[in-house]
């Protein structure tokens, strides 16, 4: 057998068949035509756009709602002047571009005013209408403050404002803030206090100075004359008050002798004389 790994033979190496390719040229025109059309598309998208633009600038700067009339509640504490600078309003204004709702935010830090109802009436009319706090006594809290109807605290006294309301104490900032439910409550049975001695009792809440409040106890009324206590504690007070308006000029003539006059009771009236 020929043994083939020993043999001289030689291959001889075959040249690689070459084939010569002839490259086309690129035709920039095919993708150029298409973006060309892209940005004339953007341009126009961009001119119609800036167009829109001035167009909603030059209409916003027109309007057929001017304000002409201002119309404004009358009131016993504001007067026009200040009620049109709280809300800032004046006429000539746009009434379409106006926020009644942060005018009547405005209008309401004013301590005075309890409640505030803003209308517009197209083409040309405001309506402003308030309705203003009535004090019905004063809070000793180490500032004094203005207690309404409905037993809130809503301000501090400043210099000119009238004193000639009942003074009520036994109340404190530090007590409204840690308990600020209770405290509410405790004014608003100051407030049905108040109510029912000027419904029932007129010349005796003319006489009366202060109410003290005590937590566990309740309510005492101090005389102007002569500061005479009159125990009233909690609760019931319409019928504790018609018992001391039967004989409250009787007691009063009594007045020097008296100690204190106690209304703490069911059916009766108890008179301490010193």
């Amino acid at each position: 057998m020929k043994d083939f790994s020993r043999s001289t033979y030689q291959r001889k190496k075959v040249a690689v068949n070459k084939v010569k390719v002839q490259r086309k040229p690129i035709e920039w025109g095919k993708y150029l035509r298409p973006l060309g059309r892209i940005a004339l598309g953007a341009a126009g998208i961009s001119m119609v756009f800036g167009m829109m633009f001035v167009a909603k600038r030059a209409i916003g700067s027109v309007t057929f709602f001017r304000l002409k009339n201002i119309e404004v509640s009358s009131a016993k504490r504001l007067n026009r002047e200040e009620i049109l600078a709280l809300v800032g309003v004046e006429t000539g204004q746009d009434m379409a571009r106006m926020n009644l709702k942060r005018m009547g935010e405005q209008l309401a830090q004013n301590p005075w005013v309890e409640t505030v109802r803003i209308h517009r009436y197209f083409p040309d009319r405001l309506s402003i209408t308030i309705a203003e706090r009535e004090p019905l006594a004063i809070v000793n809290m180490g500032f004094i403050y203005y207690l309404d109807r409905k037993g809130a605290v809503f301000k501090v006294l400043n210099q000119g404002d009238k004193l000639d309301y009942p003074v009520v104490t036994g109340f404190s900032e530090e007590e409204m803030n840690s308990n600020p439910a209770g405290t509410r409550e405790a004014l608003k049975s100051t407030c049905e206090l108040l109510g029912i001695l000027r419904e029932k009792g007129a010349f005796i809440l003319a006489d009366v100075s202060e109410i003290h409040y005590d937590k566990g106890y309740g309510f005492t009324l101090f005389t102007s004359s002569g500061s005479l206590p009159v125990k009233v504690g909690a609760g019931n007070f319409s019928a504790k008050v018609e018992r001391l308006a039967r004989i409250y000029r009787d007691i009063m003539a009594q007045h020097p002798s008296l100690q204190y006059i106690d209304l703490d009771y069911n059916d009766k009236i108890v008179v301490k004389k010193s």
